[in-house]
């Protein structure tokens, strides 16, 4: 099953509320938030405040992507205002395992992030222990980036990595994806597709979540 990730870093935040009700009627299933601390990236984004705000409103499985340094510091507070999963960055922290096993003592999902830059094969020894690799498309704290096309050679191998290996581990990627990419990501072996400004812009968010929708629904024919 394919999943839409809408990412609430290009949302309208004057009526977020609504934007994220429309997100999730419309189909998706996932709703992305990035934390950014401006040292492990450049930007500075929203924290435990507003997803603890949002979480109210919406009955979507809250995907959080961390993108700060020394994210174990702050497993408990993510688990509290309402994350169902956390992604961290294997770049971010001493002690990989360990973050793993904080997230796993509070009942969330376990994801784990690579940077363009990162090698495929980093990866590979905790693919046993956690639920979800998000690949990085784009260079990580900035919205609105275009898809690097060598992406889809990075999630072609480490879908096949996984299925050699009969991993339960689904694949996210995020950074440039759209309607006009997303079949050839989707081909390439990846389940969840991050998408911020292919969703929340240009049109009404109830037709851009209908073209992943229906880009779904082909290719699980």
């Amino acid at each position: 099953m394919y999943i839409l990730a809408p990412s609430i870093l290009a949302a309208d935040f004057n009526i977020l509320g609504q934007q994220i009700k429309e997100t999730e009627e419309a189909g998706a299933k996932y709703l992305h938030i990035d934390v950014m601390d401006g040292v492990f990236v450049p930007s500075i984004s929203f924290g435990m405040p507003l997803i603890s705000s949002i979480r109210e409103t919406s009955g979507q499985f809250f995907d959080v992507h961390l993108m700060i340094v020394d994210p174990i510091r702050y497993i408990k507070e993510f688990a509290d205002c309402g994350a169902d999963g956390i992604t961290f960055h294997l770049e971010a922290c001493e002690d990989v395992n360990a973050v793993i096993e904080a997230i796993r003592s509070y009942g969330m999902k376990v994801g784990i992030s690579i940077k363009p830059g990162t090698p495929v094969e980093a990866i590979y020894p905790y693919l046993s222990k956690i639920d979800m690799v998000l690949i990085m498309s784009v260079e990580p704290g900035f919205g609105g980036q275009t898809f690097m096309p060598e992406s889809l050679d990075r999630i072609s191998q480490l879908r096949a990595y996984i299925n050699e290996n009969n991993l339960p581990v689904t694949i996210e990627v995020d950074g440039g994806i759209g309607k006009k990419n997303v079949r050839e990501v989707m081909k390439a072996g990846a389940d969840i597709f991050v998408a911020g400004s292919a969703v929340f812009k240009k049109r009404a968010i109830s037709e851009n979540v209908a073209h992943f929708m229906e880009a779904f629904r082909e290719m699980e024919q």
